[in-house]
């Protein structure tokens, strides 16, 4: 469910929404509570709940700051890898110069045709899905430097060159890959845990007992907005291939107008 709304639904509009939901439906259960339970408003209560609210308060800021941090390591890991697959796949285009022109012409074409299959099989394998296409343009490409003759020894430099940059590129891709297709965001014990600690926390701000009916409104829809954006910037970190700030496939393109310009 998340995925898809991930997915689907433009960030401002989900934003929106759980705004929307958040401070509707707290803003609701308070004015019920305020009616039925005007006893909430003691000085007695106040003592306890204010305590109970600045500890809730400090585990759920713990909690969620751990949580996003740790999901934006991920973000930067799977970022990080699509640039390195860039860089290789970029160094193994600039290469191609040394080659004789029907292997430099040959090559740069299966490279060509690798990027453009492996930017096609981006969006796919976000969604768990496999492209054969990408693994066959993998494979022709590999055939293609295996044919390249090499008679200097700068041609035999960098044909190694080429072959080891080759494998990192194979290997950024298979990693890639796997993590988008595994990557199915934080368990359920792990939503559980969020919104427990949400709920928490909204609930501190419910009961506690403000005199004046506006304050008290304000305070309940800021605390509500407050969850809201991290339940919101949760999900956005929670797929590192999808979403307004998923890794973009820009470093494939890199590589593919890298190799389209002609060599000198």
């Amino acid at each position: 469910m998340s995925r898809w709304l991930v997915s689907n639904v433009p960030p401002w509009l989900l934003l929106l929404a759980l705004i929307v939901v958040m401070v509707g439906g707290s803003m609701l259960l308070q004015s019920v509570i305020r009616r039925r339970f005007p006893q909430l408003k003691g000085e007695a209560h106040n003592d306890v709940t204010k305590f109970a609210f600045g500890f809730v308060g400090f585990v759920f800021a713990f909690f969620v700051g751990f949580l996003v941090s740790n999901l934006w390591g991920q973000h930067h890991d799977a970022a990080g890898g699509a640039r390195a697959e860039g860089a290789a796949g970029a160094q193994l285009a600039r290469d191609l110069r040394v080659f004789d022109k029907g292997d430099r012409d040959r090559t740069r074409q299966s490279l060509l045709d690798y990027e453009h299959a492996a930017e096609e099989e981006w969006p796919l394998a976000a969604e768990g899905r496999s492209y054969p296409a990408a693994d066959a343009a993998l494979s022709r490409l590999y055939d293609a430097y295996g044919q390249v003759t090499a008679r200097t020894d700068a041609q035999k430099t960098l044909l190694a060159t080429s072959f080891a940059n080759l494998d990192k590129v194979s290997q950024a891709r298979t990693a890639r890959v796997l993590t988008a297709r595994t990557d199915q965001g934080p368990p359920w014990s792990l939503w559980a845990v969020i919104f427990l600690t949400s709920a928490l926390v909204l609930g501190c701000s419910i009961i506690y007992g403000v005199e004046a009916p506006r304050m008290h409104y304000a305070m309940v829809a800021t605390v509500a907005t407050l969850v809201a954006a991290e339940l919101f910037l949760i999900l956005q970190l929670a797929y590192p291939y999808i979403g307004e700030i998923g890794v973009s496939a820009e470093p494939l393109r890199e590589v593919a107008r890298v190799a389209s310009t002609p060599s000198p």
